[in-house]
């Protein structure tokens, strides 16, 4: 773990049992850091780079991993927008020399830009036709409505169709700089010469003043909202139920992410006997606890089947409900589904990929590139009062 002069914060593990190495690219901006009329930005902004660098032209970025053999990819939330490669390990210095380029050289070619706008509202237009996507856009913004987590990361249609080509550099400009940055490489590779090449592409880019983080109050719900959308396309009743939560790695989240389990997962389940044995209204149902940053929120899940009235529905919620308070935590369920996290945990860290993505989270999150190896451990000690 180093600080470069620049304020770039580098984070390098050796992982040696395949002949690989993944990078990733971790800036700390997403749908959080946007105002009105500017929604969507980041991810727009993500999206354009990938057109190229004063040093890479556009229709040369994908070869340069492809020939390797490589996968690369990026994405945007709301605390986050990530970059990543995973090839061979002999295309590492190329893998570092292409996050450089895309930190301080993208180019914004006003043509680009348009075509882009395109790309994403047709992007927008697919998430609304989808009744799970819409129905969870319209809960976080009612449930987070005076939170920076209430816009969707995609942005809104009004936004999207009047930002320009300027809006979209000037957010690149402020939040695309290396102490804004946490570069992480996991591999098959050697630590002082993974360095060199690190000081060698990042070393000289320029830090600069970062805009105040936003310091929103915590979600505290003071009365039950409902909210009730028609929608065409939606040929069976569905339906969300969201609660407050706690942020990433808060103490309270592993007894959330139990309690979401114990309550929808497995045939013994309070709301699979409800739902699916005994009232026959839906063929499964899903809970689970949501995390980022600032925020949390736990979230169950219905769909039932056609023709089912909703208020039907609500009521088998509450039966379900009941029946977990009166029951408790069987100490059985509680070792099985403690078993299925730990089958979840070691499977989602065989990779170098997912390696490296874990020492950035825990990072970025926590403030410790390790604490979320010890993840398991803490879930395991959770005990039935708690949940």
């Amino acid at each position: 773990e180093e600080v470069l002069d620049n304020g770039l914060r580098v984070l390098i593990q050796e992982v040696h049992t395949a002949p690989l190495a993944s990078v990733w690219c971790w800036y700390r901006v997403g749908s959080k850091d946007e105002t009105p009329g500017q929604t969507g930005v980041s991810h727009w902004v993500e999206h354009m780079n990938f057109k190229g660098t004063t040093n890479i032209p556009r229709d040369k970025v994908k070869g340069i991993i492809e020939q390797f053999g490589g996968y690369w990819n990026g994405y945007t939330w709301i605390d986050q927008t990530t970059y990543t490669e995973t090839a061979t390990r002999d295309a590492l210095d190329r893998m570092l020399f292409i996050e450089a380029e895309r930190m301080a050289n993208c180019l914004y070619d006003p043509s680009d830009c348009e075509s882009e706008r395109t790309v994403i509202i047709s992007e927008l237009h697919g998430g609304e036709n989808d009744p799970d996507t819409l129905l969870d856009q319209e809960l976080t913004a009612t449930a987070f409505s005076a939170h920076p987590y209430r816009h969707p990361t995609i942005g809104w249609l009004s936004d999207l169709q009047t930002m320009t080509r300027d809006d979209l550099y000037g957010h690149y400009r402020r939040f695309y700089v290396p102490n804004n940055a946490t570069l992480v490489v996991a591999g098959d590779l050697d630590i002082e010469q993974t360095k060199e090449w690190i000081e060698r592409y990042f070393g000289e880019i320029p830090r600069a003043e970062m805009p105040p983080a936003p310091e929103p109050p915590p979600v505290v719900l003071t009365e039950s909202k409902r909210l009730f959308h028609e929608d065409a396309f939606a040929r069976l009743p569905r339906l969300t139920m969201a609660w407050p939560g706690v942020p990433e790695y808060h103490p309270d989240s592993y007894a959330l992410v139990l309690l979401a389990r114990l309550l929808t997962d497995g045939k013994s389940s309070p709301f699979y006997e409800v739902f699916v044995d005994e009232e026959e209204l839906a063929p499964a149902t899903s809970a689970y606890h949501w995390e980022a940053e600032l925020a949390g929120r736990v979230t169950l899940q219905i769909t039932a089947y056609a023709g089912t009235d909703l208020d039907t529905v609500f009521a088998a919620v509450e039966t379900a409900f009941r029946r977990f308070e009166d029951e408790g935590v069987p100490p059985d369920e509680l070792r099985r589904v403690k078993a299925g996290y730990g089958r979840s945990f070691y499977a989602n860290r065989s990779s170098v990929l997912s390696k490296a993505f874990e020492l950035a989270q825990s990072n970025i999150f926590a403030g410790d590139p390790g604490y979320s190896s010890a993840d398991l451990d803490r879930l395991l000690s959770v005990s039935a009062p708690e949940v």
